[in-house]
């Protein structure tokens, strides 16, 4: 059964959108990460423009985050006080990227932009994620310590000033890293088109040194707040939001969400990041290769965005 979406200007097949909204909606759950870093070059990659797979993600993300946040609630994995202050800097972030946005695609660089900034931050931290969960987990069969944090130990966040007590994550730390942390994440998912969850995960961990499962709630409510409002100023000030598209992947991706808290409270934490950056550089090789591969129509006629004819 096919259904048209009135802003992409398309039809596409029902199950397959539902289906690749529950499979990402699983990997919301599980991780602890919005899904916005596969969703958004799978709807690409089917057809959907950069513009409207970016604006309409951010829609989806919300419902899953949402399902997958209460999960974490009643776990009492989510720290309040940490989350509020990522908000506050993925505030300002999200309104700097959805003006960023505006501005690509005045100029026409909007899709290049897109591909690029996935390759690059994909790349990194999938690799970086990649190194250090393989290191733990080998550390861990050989009766090693997993953990390099000891107690007492500080690094360079601790000497920063307006520290606050994190009681759910058992850190006093300076406001100023998390704030930037949101910021930046913030600014990420507008024009990218996701959650964040992927650079604000490991960031939580390696920086801030948040516990695993402190950070998987944490992170989900972060996302739930700054992903609305990027929704609602790409939909007023872009008109790239697409309601049935987005509808159609909420509905798959509030049902993946609960099975994926589930199948996360099995697995280490280190388990946990080794999968996760697997599957972060496999959507940057897809991606890289998709930017360098001869396009299937080697031509194309279109409108020039922001400018004549």
């Amino acid at each position: 059964m096919n259904f048209y979406l009135p802003i992409a200007e398309m039809s596409v097949n029902v199950v397959v959108f539902l289906g690749m909204g529950g499979a990402v909606g699983f990997l919301s759950g599980m991780f602890g990460v919005g899904g916005g870093f596969l969703m958004t070059p799978l709807l690409i990659f089917s057809g959907i423009p950069a513009a409207v797979a970016v604006g309409t993600e951010a829609a989806q993300i919300v419902a899953s985050s949402v399902s997958g946040a209460i999960a974490q609630w009643r776990r009492n994995n989510v720290d309040v006080k940490m989350g509020t202050v990522l908000l506050a800097g993925g505030v300002v972030g999200s309104v700097l990227g959805v003006e960023m946005v505006k501005l690509l695609r005045q100029i026409g660089q909007f899709d290049f932009f897109v591909s690029l900034a996935y390759v690059t931050f994909l790349g990194i931290i999938g690799a970086l994620m990649l190194m250090e969960s393989a290191n733990t987990i080998r550390k861990t069969r050989q009766g090693k310590p997993a953990s390099v944090r000891r107690p007492g130990q500080h690094i360079w966040v601790h000497k920063m000033p307006l520290k606050m007590r994190f009681h759910r994550s058992k850190l006093y730390i300076s406001a100023i890293p998390p704030f930037a942390i949101g910021g930046f994440v913030g600014f990420l998912g507008a024009i990218m088109g996701v959650g964040g969850g992927f650079i604000m995960v490991p960031a939580m961990i390696y920086l801030l040194r948040v516990p695993t499962n402190v950070v998987v709630g944490t992170s989900l409510f972060q996302i739930v707040f700054v992903t609305g409002l990027t929704t609602i100023l790409h939909a007023t000030q872009n008109k790239t939001v697409d309601v049935v598209l987005a509808m159609l992947l909420m509905v798959g991706g509030v049902i993946g969400a609960q099975f994926g808290a589930v199948a996360g409270q099995k697995l280490k934490g280190e388990q946990l990041r080794f999968l996760l950056a697997g599957l972060v550089l496999l959507v940057c090789v897809r991606i890289a290769w998709s930017m360098v591969a001869a396009p299937a129509d080697e031509y194309s006629i279109s409108d020039v965005v922001g400018g004549r004819r």
